[in-house]
């Protein structure tokens, strides 16, 4: 059985029958999915039932080598023009709203880089310890990129950052030195493209309530509220 297969049908083991399937695509160099991920955690903090939120992949620059880093105000400039002076007040903006949800955001030391490899390991560690486990590596994963500078494309960082929160080193190096669960992370994206995502965060709730962006917590609050006895295609 393929890791791919293997992670899937792990996560869906743990998840009670009960719960309210959550699914949040999000990369991990987007500020907005990191504020977006606070915000969710408080709106389902405060809902009375039992709510599994899984992380789906989604790369904003899915182009761009491993290896290659851009300091994030040199790579915005240069993608919606006006230069590192527009790519700064981008920052800062951003920065201000996170600041208004508790996060830090040091956009004088991030790079943007590649986080197809970070993708695959948020799914090996959904792989090994279900929600959880993913969720506290992906938190691991945004504090990296937007509070200590670092590369999320750098395979030592990843093995620190994923050893950090419990996962076997052996398994960690087995992941990073294959192509494992990369076909679930490109199966991710197909689907994200398929139900007509262009831009994330964009968070599924009971596979038929969907909201794009950085909400308040009250309106993911409420898409809870509403997915709870919803079924069929996601509604918009």
């Amino acid at each position: 059985m393929s890791d791919a297969v293997d992670a899937v049908d792990a996560v869906d083991a743990v998840i009670a029958v009960d719960a309210l399937d959550v699914q949040v695509w999000a990369d991990l160099v987007c500020p907005w999915c990191y504020i977006a991920q606070r915000r969710l955690a408080a709106a389902v903090a405060g809902y009375a039932g039992p709510v599994a939120v899984r992380h789906r992949a989604y790369e904003l620059d899915p182009g761009m080598p491993s290896g290659e880093r851009v300091p994030v105000a040199e790579y915005l400039g240069r993608k919606y023009g006006g230069g590192c002076a527009a790519g700064l007040a981008m920052t800062e903006r951003v920065a201000a709203v996170a600041a208004e949800d508790g996060l830090v955001l040091d956009f004088a030391q991030a790079v943007k880089s590649s986080t197809f490899d970070a993708h695959r390991l948020l799914a090996l560690a959904a792989a090994e310890g279900a929600g959880q486990l993913a969720g506290e590596l992906q938190e691991a994963m945004y504090a990296a990129h937007f509070r200590q500078g670092l590369a999320l494309d750098d395979h030592g960082v990843l093995m620190d950052l994923a050893t950090g929160v419990g996962l076997s080193r052996n398994r960690i190096g087995k992941v990073l030195g294959s192509d494992a669960f990369a076909a679930q992370v490109r199966a991710d994206q197909a689907e994200a493209r398929s139900i007509g995502v262009t831009g994330v965060p964009f968070t599924v709730a009971g596979g038929r309530v969907a909201v794009s962006g950085a909400q308040p917590v009250e309106v993911f609050a409420a898409l809870l509220t509403q997915a709870a006895d919803a079924s069929g295609p996601p509604d918009r």
